[in-house]
């Protein structure tokens, strides 16, 4: 049977429904507070160690975000785990959700279809996401204002901007696996524990398992030492497939002009640089651009896995 109409009619009054709902919701009032709290506390931290310790810095703005005080970690730490719980807390019960509450065969009998309702779905919780993110960054911009004496530079605003892109693919990646793992389950409880399970494994123990396994795929040769160098990018290539890692070196490149690379930078590669001259934007972005790219393809996978999973159920009302 031939498709009649746009497949995307009524994304966008499901994206706004969606977006509604969260917004008001109590569980996203309550894990926005304890991410506010979180952040506030790290930059507050992060002006007070900067205000003691820097005395001229051409990236002095930047330095909020990556500066840490024990026993609080950096705003970009904090964010690496505190945004998954929240992006999963956005999708859990997505789909399982609508089905126990015996609400999606009324969805699917108005004239839209199965692809409006998923892709509605999870454009509705990025939007909450985009706009706590675009919250949390101004914040940060208005702190150090105020706190700091000084306006950000062009620079700045531009590392920054590509940071907080970054850091909606990266929640994005989480957003989806929540959902998929809300159309794989029935039960919302089992489908958020899976995601989370997920998110532990590899945000805490996948830096544990990497070098185990790159110890067996790739055995160090005492008597060649380039089998240490292929053995390091055997366990950087295994690493990268967690989005912790991806996001991780990110924000290092991003939010540090000094770093120069992600991996292993051999001595021929320094030859006439000016060790601890900050790179320019344009260059950051480059070398992390395939940190950016491994972002949105998992978290395209993801919502793929979830599109395929959807299409294939039954609806019963």
């Amino acid at each position: 049977m031939k498709r009649k109409g746009s497949p995307l009619t009524g994304v966008a009054s499901i994206a706004l429904k969606e977006a509604a709902d969260h917004m008001t919701s109590a569980r996203m009032h309550l894990i926005m507070l304890l991410v506010l709290l979180t952040a506030v506390g790290a930059v507050y931290a992060a002006i007070s160690q900067i205000k003691t310790t820097t005395a001229q810095d051409a990236y002095l703005f930047l330095k909020l975000f990556t500066v840490a005080k024990a026993p609080l970690p950096s705003f970009s730490s904090f964010m690496g785990f505190l945004l998954p719980i929240l992006a999963i807390a956005l999708g859990f019960d997505a789909v399982n959700g609508e089905f126990s509450r015996r609400t999606m065969s009324r969805i699917l009998a108005q004239p839209i279809y199965r692809d409006a309702v998923l892709f509605g779905k999870f454009l509705g919780g990025l939007m909450v996401l985009a706009v706590a993110l675009i919250t949390l960054w101004l914040l940060m911009v208005g702190l150090g204002i105020l706190f700091l004496g000084l306006p950000p530079s062009g620079a700045d605003v531009a590392r920054g901007l590509v940071y907080l892109a970054a850091t909606l693919f990266y929640t994005g990646v989480w957003l989806a696996l929540a959902m998929a793992f809300s159309t794989l389950t029935r039960s919302p409880a089992t489908s958020a524990l899976a995601a989370l399970s997920v998110w532990l494994i590899f945000t805490i123990f996948w830096q544990m398992i990497t070098p185990i396994a790159a110890s067996l795929i790739s055995p160090i040769n005492p008597y060649d030492p380039m089998t240490m160098l292929a053995q390091f990018h055997t366990q950087q290539a295994l690493a990268r497939l967690s989005p912790a890692i991806l996001y991780g070196e990110t924000a290092t490149m991003l939010l540090d002009p000094t770093s120069r690379s992600v991996g292993p930078i051999f001595m021929s590669q320094l030859q006439g640089a000016l060790i601890g001259s900050p790179l320019p934007t344009m260059q950051s972005i480059k070398i992390i651009w395939p940190q950016i790219a491994g972002l949105i393809a998992g978290m395209l996978f993801m919502f793929t896995l979830a599109y395929v999973s959807f299409q294939r159920q039954e609806v019963r009302s």
